[in-house]
Protein backbone atom coordinates (compact mmCIF):
# COMPACT_ATOMS: atom_id res chain seq x y z
CA UNK A 1 0.00 0.00 0.00
CA UNK A 2 1.33 3.40 -1.01
CA UNK A 3 1.83 6.02 1.70
CA UNK A 4 0.57 9.02 -0.25
CA UNK A 5 2.12 11.62 2.07
CA UNK A 6 5.57 10.03 1.76
CA UNK A 7 5.16 9.63 -2.01
CA UNK A 8 4.32 13.32 -2.38
CA UNK A 9 7.35 14.29 -0.25
CA UNK A 10 9.61 12.05 -2.35
CA UNK A 11 8.40 13.96 -5.40
CA UNK A 12 9.03 17.39 -3.88
CA UNK A 13 5.42 18.14 -2.98
CA UNK A 14 4.42 19.33 0.50
CA UNK A 15 1.70 16.88 1.60
CA UNK A 16 -1.38 18.79 2.76
CA UNK A 17 -4.66 17.05 3.61
CA UNK A 18 -6.18 18.29 0.32
CA UNK A 19 -3.23 17.06 -1.77
CA UNK A 20 -3.20 13.67 -0.07
CA UNK A 21 -6.97 13.21 -0.53
CA UNK A 22 -6.86 14.31 -4.20
CA UNK A 23 -3.98 11.95 -5.01
CA UNK A 24 -5.65 9.12 -3.09
CA UNK A 25 -8.85 9.76 -5.08
CA UNK A 26 -6.89 9.36 -8.32
CA UNK A 27 -5.38 6.10 -7.04
CA UNK A 28 -8.77 4.74 -6.00
CA UNK A 29 -10.75 5.86 -9.08
CA UNK A 30 -9.24 4.89 -12.44
CA UNK A 31 -12.05 6.71 -14.23
CA UNK A 32 -9.82 9.53 -15.53
CA UNK A 33 -11.78 12.13 -13.52
CA UNK A 34 -12.13 15.83 -14.31
CA UNK A 35 -11.59 18.66 -11.81
CA UNK A 36 -15.38 18.76 -11.36
CA UNK A 37 -15.55 15.01 -10.68
CA UNK A 38 -12.86 15.22 -8.01
CA UNK A 39 -14.35 18.35 -6.43
CA UNK A 40 -17.87 16.90 -6.36
CA UNK A 41 -16.71 13.64 -4.76
CA UNK A 42 -14.35 15.14 -2.17
CA UNK A 43 -16.18 18.34 -1.17
CA UNK A 44 -18.46 16.51 1.27
CA UNK A 45 -15.43 14.95 2.95
CA UNK A 46 -13.42 18.21 2.87
CA UNK A 47 -15.92 21.11 3.23
CA UNK A 48 -13.17 23.75 2.79
CA UNK A 49 -12.12 22.30 -0.59
CA UNK A 50 -12.54 24.58 -3.62
CA UNK A 51 -12.37 23.85 -7.34
CA UNK A 52 -9.39 26.20 -7.49
CA UNK A 53 -7.55 24.06 -4.92
CA UNK A 54 -8.31 20.90 -6.92
CA UNK A 55 -7.17 22.56 -10.15
CA UNK A 56 -3.97 23.96 -8.60
CA UNK A 57 -3.17 20.66 -6.89
CA UNK A 58 -3.58 18.73 -10.14
CA UNK A 59 -1.29 21.22 -11.89
CA UNK A 60 1.35 20.61 -9.21
CA UNK A 61 0.99 16.86 -9.73
CA UNK A 62 1.29 17.22 -13.52
CA UNK A 63 4.32 19.54 -13.22
CA UNK A 64 5.94 17.02 -10.86
CA UNK A 65 5.21 14.22 -13.34
CA UNK A 66 3.20 12.05 -10.95
CA UNK A 67 -0.09 12.58 -12.83
CA UNK A 68 -0.83 12.86 -16.56
CA UNK A 69 -3.36 15.09 -18.23
CA UNK A 70 -5.61 13.23 -20.65
CA UNK A 71 -6.99 15.56 -23.30
CA UNK A 72 -9.07 13.68 -25.85
CA UNK A 73 -11.70 16.39 -26.32
CA UNK A 74 -10.64 20.04 -26.67
CA UNK A 75 -12.95 21.20 -23.89
CA UNK A 76 -12.24 18.43 -21.37
CA UNK A 77 -9.15 17.70 -19.30
CA UNK A 78 -9.06 14.47 -17.34
CA UNK A 79 -6.36 13.16 -15.01
CA UNK A 80 -4.59 9.82 -14.88
CA UNK A 81 -2.30 8.55 -12.14
CA UNK A 82 -0.96 5.70 -14.33
CA UNK A 83 2.40 7.01 -15.54
CA UNK A 84 3.45 4.05 -17.72
CA UNK A 85 3.02 4.63 -21.45
CA UNK A 86 -0.44 3.48 -22.47
CA UNK A 87 -3.29 4.57 -24.69
CA UNK A 88 -6.82 5.75 -24.02
CA UNK A 89 -10.04 4.74 -25.76
CA UNK A 90 -13.01 7.06 -25.25
CA UNK A 91 -16.51 5.78 -25.90
CA UNK A 92 -18.46 8.34 -27.93
CA UNK A 93 -21.73 7.05 -26.45
CA UNK A 94 -21.19 6.73 -22.67
CA UNK A 95 -17.99 8.81 -22.33
CA UNK A 96 -16.06 6.11 -20.48
CA UNK A 97 -12.28 6.13 -20.98
CA UNK A 98 -10.51 2.77 -21.08
CA UNK A 99 -6.74 2.27 -20.82
CA UNK A 100 -4.93 -0.04 -23.24
CA UNK A 101 -1.31 -1.18 -23.47
CA UNK A 102 1.06 0.02 -26.19
CA UNK A 103 4.32 -1.62 -27.25
CA UNK A 104 6.53 1.34 -28.17
CA UNK A 105 9.21 -1.01 -29.52
CA UNK A 106 6.90 -1.76 -32.46
CA UNK A 107 6.72 1.89 -33.56
CA UNK A 108 9.06 2.87 -36.38
CA UNK A 109 10.14 6.40 -35.58
CA UNK A 110 13.21 6.36 -37.86
CA UNK A 111 11.45 8.60 -40.43
CA UNK A 112 11.40 11.37 -37.84
CA UNK A 113 15.17 11.54 -37.89
CA UNK A 114 17.17 12.50 -34.83
CA UNK A 115 14.47 13.59 -32.40
CA UNK A 116 13.87 13.39 -28.68
CA UNK A 117 10.30 12.36 -27.77
CA UNK A 118 9.18 14.09 -24.57
CA UNK A 119 5.53 13.05 -24.49
CA UNK A 120 3.53 10.22 -25.98
CA UNK A 121 -0.26 10.29 -26.37
CA UNK A 122 -2.43 7.63 -27.98
CA UNK A 123 -6.15 8.27 -28.18
CA UNK A 124 -8.85 6.30 -29.91
CA UNK A 125 -12.56 7.11 -30.08
CA UNK A 126 -15.46 4.83 -30.85
CA UNK A 127 -18.13 2.75 -29.15
CA UNK A 128 -17.23 0.51 -26.20
CA UNK A 129 -18.35 -3.11 -26.08
CA UNK A 130 -21.11 -2.35 -23.55
CA UNK A 131 -22.61 0.41 -25.70
CA UNK A 132 -22.33 -1.73 -28.86
CA UNK A 133 -24.22 -4.51 -27.07
CA UNK A 134 -26.95 -2.07 -25.99
CA UNK A 135 -27.22 -0.65 -29.54
CA UNK A 136 -27.52 -4.14 -31.07
CA UNK A 137 -30.22 -5.13 -28.55
CA UNK A 138 -32.40 -2.14 -29.48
Amino acid sequence: MLNVGEYLKENGIKPSIQRIKIFQYLLDHHTHPTVDDIFRNLSTEIPTLSKTTVYNTLNIFVDSRIVNEVIIEDNEVRYDVVMDTHGHFKCTVCGKIIDFDIDLSKLDLMKLGNVEVEETHFYLKGKCSECLKTIKEN
